[in-house]
């Protein structure tokens, strides 16, 4: 672990982003993480706070490079440590700021898998397919179905609470990064089979942990990311699918289903609760049943 000293200043600059910058507990972790491992860093090289310098830095990201870190993970360590350092200056705590000038890595564009139409209902039939029938049975294919019905984030997934289903208006409140809410078309489908699981299996799984999410494991606690990853994996290779695929795979597959069905971008971009969209709110409104049409129209399973 970094110095007390460098541990006490993390700590007020993390709760800096959960009150002031209104981060999402899951962005606060991942900064912490990778903050720490950058204290611990300098630290190895017997360099305090006041003494880091812009050489140390940028040997710190060619490190994170050089051990084959991804471009996303690279750039989100350099705008904590960017963040972190203005901070620090800020707040009078050091003079300089090493960080100033360190730029992000390009990151390297690439096409994520995506599911054809066929592929998407063989993962999503898996779960009442499979002999014998499992235990979780219901459960699971209301995870597939949400997946793909709603194009939500795995992180918000497991957030999902039963306040949260507006199924008699057919919507699903979703809340992203940042806490930022939307209310997203879950389709006849989703809705059907996550009705049926809250109230034939999830009854049968709550303990005093479950509170009100929606999603439990055998205990009674809500599920994890990676169970949901566990999930999807399970029943894509039962599925016979072949290619590298996770609950994010449904995300692009729902909307380049969406897009390819005719949709247009702007609607979609809502769904998907992209941060490019809250800008352009200010100039224009999407009217929630327009979006429930285009979800109903386009959405293969709408």
């Amino acid at each position: 672990m970094p110095e007390a000293s460098s541990i006490k200043v993390l700590e007020s600059f993390l709760d800096y982003l959960s009150i002031e910058r209104n981060f999402s507990e899951n962005t606060r972790l991942s900064y912490r993480n990778d903050l720490e491992r950058y204290l611990r860093f300098m630290e190895d090289r017997q360099k305090a706070l006041a003494d880091i310098r812009p050489a140390h830095v940028q040997e710190f990201i060619s490190c994170l490079h050089a051990a084959g870190l991804e471009a996303s993970s690279l750039a989100r360590n350099v705008s904590a440590i960017r963040s972190f350092h203005k901070f620090l200056s800020r707040e009078r705590l050091l003079g300089t700021n090493p960080a100033e000038n360190l730029h992000q890595p390009k990151q390297s564009r690439y096409l994520p898998a995506v599911l054809s139409p066929e592929e998407t209902l063989r993962v999503l039939e898996a779960p009442m397919k499979q002999e014998p029938r499992g235990k979780f049975d219901l459960r699971d294919k209301a995870v597939l179905e949400i997946l793909y019905a709603t194009g939500i984030r795995v992180s918000e997934l497991v957030e999902l609470r039963l306040q949260d289903l507006f199924f008699d208006a057919g919507f699903a409140r979703i809340f992203g990064k940042g806490s930022k809410e939307r209310l997203v078309p879950a389709g006849r489908s989703a809705i059907e089979w996550t009705t049926r699981y809250v109230s034939e299996q999830r009854i049968s799984l709550t303990s005093r942990d479950s509170e009100d999410y929606i999603f439990l494991n055998a205990r009674g606690k809500k599920l994890s990311r990676m169970a949901i990853f566990n999930i999807v994996r399970q029943y894509a290779a039962g599925a016979g699918i072949t290619k590298e695929i996770s609950p994010h795979t449904f995300r692009h597959t729902f909307a380049t289903h969406l897009l390819e069905g005719g949709a247009d971008l702007r609607s979609v971009q809502e769904m998907l609760g992209h941060s490019s969209i809250s800008t352009t709110q200010i100039y224009t409104h999407i009217d929630r049943s327009f979006i429930k049409e285009v979800h109903r129209t386009f959405h293969p399973r709408g």
